[in-house]
């Protein structure tokens, strides 16, 4: 007879969800440095912050809804216990939409908000491509006026400058989505498929350059893998139109650009509305004090042409970026928006107009720490008091009371290592300082401090180890009743 015992439970492997990371304090306080600064910004404007929920009915996400039995393409779906079809939502301004329409009746109008927050995406992650983010948005609901739209460029400028990027080092431009369909029509282009084609030709603009995109405009183009391409279909003069229409804005004044493609659209009654408000929008920056350099008005820029209805804008960083290996890196678009004065109109049937820019924050977040000018490029850890015996364990969480009590962070340390060891972990946590309270100080009423930030900046020049150990440096005994005084010396730098 066999001997047969009982196999251990298979033992799951720690693995992070694709597409979703973790983070740490270093990445948190930079994410919470950059939301504090710009929230700031954007109560000075009179924005009021909105909180919706993590879930919104699948229904209310509008196009990012399949035609599916079950709608999880492109968002994370669940079915409630009422068969109602929830899905965490996919970015902020749905929710918003949602929320202005089922509280129309009882908001001020227009209708001002700012939100933050996670969204999530069911979409294949890659590099620099998460399921999870976060988001920061600022809308206007109710307003059809340009310069609720030049405010809201405003408000992103001096945001983006709050949040670590100095003055120069980005630029919001901004085109019209009618300009593009003015110039559609005059060159003979009706169909929605076609104009559509042409958006995607223009986007890859960057990337392809004028001959590229000169391609995909007409017949196609095959890339260096052989692959093809079909294109939009233009003639060689349309295409050559909306060449021209793109290039408009190099190296121009807001002003100026206008005058630019004035000359392109040809005078269409769709174009000439998108350039009464571009040139509104220009006048309310000027009085703004919005700087040419910092909101340009750009004609390629086509971001989501057929989901928003009007103005469009962009930021993007002008900074020198590098990845963590050295070599330079193109982070390009770190946020944007437009006009979409048609979403709010899905739960009501009536058109209300609204505006709003968005940014991703750990997007932002990458950008600064690859320009080098992360804010929060260490963490500091808490005062760290020395654990030396149990039955002195009141001594030791009396002295973290009086630094805590007194605003410092601090912490006992609570493992069962030695001096040495625990020295180390106070250090890795970079804590500004240890307190070591040993049976003789106590005995004599002090305590003894070492300043870790003092010891660290030393150690960077040690030649003679013993003669470092002999002195301590850094390291300091003093009454029990100054003790509060000097670490806050050590804490704040004074």
């Amino acid at each position: 007879m066999t001997d047969q015992t009982p196999s251990a439970p298979a033992r799951p492997e720690a693995r992070s969800p694709r597409g979703f990371q973790d983070r740490r304090a270093r990445d948190l306080a930079a994410e919470r440095a950059i939301l504090t600064a710009v929230a700031a910004v954007y109560e000075r404007y009179g924005f009021e912050a909105l909180d919706t929920g993590a879930f919104e009915y699948a229904d209310a996400l509008g196009k990012f809804l399949p035609d599916a039995d079950r709608p999880n393409e492109g968002v994370f779906a669940l079915q409630d216990d009422d068969e109602q079809w929830m899905a965490l939502r996919y970015d902020l301004t749905a929710p918003l939409a949602r929320f202005a329409a089922q509280n129309w009746e009882t908001l001020p109008k227009p209708f001002r908000r700012y939100a933050f927050g996670p969204v999530w995406r069911n979409e294949k992650p890659g590099p620099g491509r998460f399921r999870e983010f976060t988001q920061c948005d600022a809308d206007t609901v109710g307003s059809a006026r340009p310069e609720a739209d030049a405010e809201i460029i405003a408000m992103a400028v001096e945001g983006l400058t709050a949040a670590g990027l100095p003055q120069g080092s980005a630029a919001i431009k901004i085109n019209n989505r009618k300009l593009l369909n003015g110039l559609l029509s005059a060159v003979g282009v009706t169909d929605e498929g076609q104009k559509l084609g042409v958006l995607r030709a223009v986007d890859k603009l960057d990337r392809l350059g004028p001959d590229g995109v000169r391609l995909l405009l007409g017949e196609g183009r095959k890339d260096e893998s052989g692959a093809f391409t079909k294109g939009a279909g233009l003639s060689a003069k349309a295409a050559e139109a909306v060449l021209a229409f793109t290039a408009a804005g190099g190296g121009h004044d807001r002003a100026g650009t206008l005058d630019r493609i004035a000359e392109v659209i040809g005078g269409s009654a769709e174009g000439d509305a998108g350039l009464a408000e571009l040139a509104a929008i220009d006048a309310a920056l000027k009085s703004l004090g919005v700087a040419e350099g910092q909101a340009l008005f750009d004609p390629s820029v086509v971001r989501g042409l057929e989901y928003y209805t009007g103005p469009v804008f962009e930021a993007e960083l002008l900074l020198d970026t590098k990845d963590e290996k050295g070599q330079p890196v193109r982070f390009g678009s770190i946020g944007g928006g437009g006009r979409y004065d048609d979403l709010v109109a899905r739960f009501t049937g009536q058109p209300v107009p609204a505006t709003g820019f968005s940014f991703g924050v750990s997007r932002l977040a990458a950008a600064l720490r690859a320009a080098g000018r992360d804010q929060a490029a260490e963490v500091r850890g808490p005062v760290v008091v020395i654990a030396f015996s149990q039955d002195d364990m009141a001594h030791y969480f009396a002295v973290a009371g009086e630094l805590r009590a007194a605003g410092i962070a601090a912490e006992v340390y609570l493992g069962s290592s030695g001096m040495k060891a625990q020295m180390k972990y106070a250090d890795r946590r970079l804590a500004p300082a240890a307190v070591i309270l040993g049976g003789d100080e106590i005995a004599a009423g002090v305590v003894t401090i070492k300043d870790l930030d003092l010891g660290r900046e030393l150690a960077a020049g040690v030649t003679d180890n013993a003669q470092w150990r002999e002195e301590r440096p850094g390291q300091v005994t003093v009454p029990r009743a100054e003790l509060v005084a000097t670490i806050s010396r050590i804490v704040r730098g004074g």
